[in-house]
């Protein structure tokens, strides 16, 4: 019962950020840059994490994310409700994100130092506090993306957008244009392939 209530105040809070962002598209069509600022706000932190899971590199997050934003003020005249909010906000960044990733494939340039980057985020100043605890934890934490890293990108998006946004199976069917029947094999696929790479941890081994 708990857990009923739990999701349905869940769906609630997804539905009010919605209206709250269409009704902020609105405004920003008639060039309000309070509304437009406030769209940000509301939906950086999301697109950022994204980015940075799907390129590993945080600071070249920053940079993607600022695009999607610009992306969005100049598409603003054009938008129309027609799906959520954030399944359009993700299809833009989809976009944006694949585009970075085949330039990288033409001229590999990232470093050692920006791959590991991202696996920090959030990650406490003083990592000796708790040594062993804190070792594991990141060590598990660099596994799972590394593993993530090594999907297919449209696997790679899914899997994010799943595991990290908590999207429903047809809001990712629309953002990596699929089928629902599609994504779901797709993800099927995906899962397979983590839990083959995180056997180790998974049993306890290191």
């Amino acid at each position: 019962m708990q857990s009923d209530r739990a999701s349905t105040e869940e769906q609630e809070a997804v539905a009010e950020l919605n209206r709250e962002s269409i009704d902020l598209m609105e405004r920003v069509k008639e060039q309000d840059e309070e509304a437009f600022e406030r769209l940000v706000e509301l939906h950086q932190h999301a697109v950022i994490g994204t980015v940075a899971k799907m390129l590993s590199n945080t600071a070249d997050a920053h940079d993607i994310s600022q695009q999607v934003f610009i992306r969005v003020w100049k598409s603003a005249p054009r938008y129309q409700p027609t799906a959520k909010f954030t399944t359009w906000l993700f299809t833009i960044t989809r976009n944006l994100v694949f585009n970075e990733m085949r330039r990288r494939k033409r001229r590999p340039e990232t470093s050692l130092e920006e791959t590991e980057e991202v696996h920090h985020v959030g990650s406490p100043d003083d990592p000796s506090r708790h040594p062993d605890a804190e070792n594991l934890q990141s060590e598990l934490e660099k596994a799972v993306d590394d593993a993530i890293q090594s999907l297919p990108e449209k696997q790679r998006i899914a899997v994010i957008l799943r595991r990290y946004e908590n999207l429903p199976y047809e809001d990712i069917a629309k953002v990596v244009d699929l089928s629902l029947p599609a994504v779901k094999s797709l993800l099927f696929r995906a899962r397979g392939q983590l839990r083959k790479a995180l056997t180790p941890y998974l049993d306890g081994e290191q």
